[in-house]
């Protein structure tokens, strides 16, 4: 029987003041009946630092698995120095922030670099990042890179991408999430991503479990809910099933709705 979380993607809980609402992730979790949730810390498409939290000792203290998803905006592997100093800037300042909330890893896209560009410059981008981090004492929590829907540039879209993506990074123990709603699109084989995935990094971290409004090979990521998209049911579930590790929603729905696939998931993990 899996003992993984299974957990759903919530707003931050935080209101423009910086204060707390009512609906915070462990209330939101509270309601789905997850006992996982992934937050931004921001604005996804800002590069305003964090703010601190007011519920970061309930976050420490809770048994809720908590994933903070890095913001859109952050590409580390562009060649224009203008976007890569301040994303991988900006990527410390989110990983000192997720780390003091107890986070167990913080997900970032694997970005990409131009048509014009060589796509060796955006792998090496990635490890000059990791180095000098290291150089500050590394990140303070697991670096979770997500492979991507779309782009030709993407460092993380083709399985060829990301495995020369890791052999620049993986030496610095970076994480893989994998996306069933972006390899589908990206026309990777759900049927056997888990094994593809693991060949070239040797792990998969965690799985974002989406459903795809689109057909598989489209390049466009939108998200259905597990019942209710051009995926297969079971072809998802066997997905999470494979990966034998904590699951976290990002499909569309209210809090009902979530509940519902939760228990789904968790009930086709406990089969496994």
């Amino acid at each position: 029987m899996s003992t993984h979380p299974v957990g759903v993607h919530v707003g931050p809980g935080l209101t423009e003041d910086d204060e707390l609402d009512a609906g915070g992730p462990l209330a939101r979790a509270a309601e789905m009946d997850a006992d996982g949730v992934q937050v931004f810390l921001g604005d996804p498409q800002g590069w305003r630092a964090p703010p601190p939290r007011p519920d970061a000792a309930d976050l420490l203290a809770s048994d809720v698995a908590v994933f903070v998803h890095a913001p859109y905006v952050l590409n580390v592997a562009s060649t224009n120095n203008r976007i890569r100093i301040p994303s991988r800037k900006n990527l410390a300042v989110h990983a000192r922030a997720s780390a003091a909330i107890g986070a167990r890893g913080m997900v970032v896209h694997g970005g990409h670099v131009l048509a014009k560009d060589d796509p060796a410059a955006g792998f090496d981008n990635w490890r000059k990042t990791f180095v000098r981090q290291a150089e500050d004492g590394g990140f303070p929590l697991p670096l979770l890179i997500e492979n991507t829907a779309g782009g030709e540039s993407a460092m993380a879209r083709e399985l060829a991408a990301v495995a020369r993506l890791w052999e620049a990074v993986g030496e610095f123990g970076a994480g893989f999430v994998l996306d069933t709603c972006h390899a589908w699109a990206a026309g990777w084989d759900l049927a056997t991503a888990v094994d593809d995935v693991r060949a070239v990094t040797g792990r998969v971290d965690l799985v974002h479990l989406n459903n795809s409004r689109d057909p598989a090979g489209s390049g466009r990521d939108r998200h259905a809910p597990l019942t209710g998209g051009e995926i297969p049911l079971e072809l998802l579930l066997e997905v999470a099933r494979a990966a034998d590790c904590p699951v976290v929603l990002e499909t569309p729905g209210d809090s009902a709705s979530h509940a519902e696939e939760v228990h789904l998931v968790r009930e086709a993990l406990s089969r496994a």
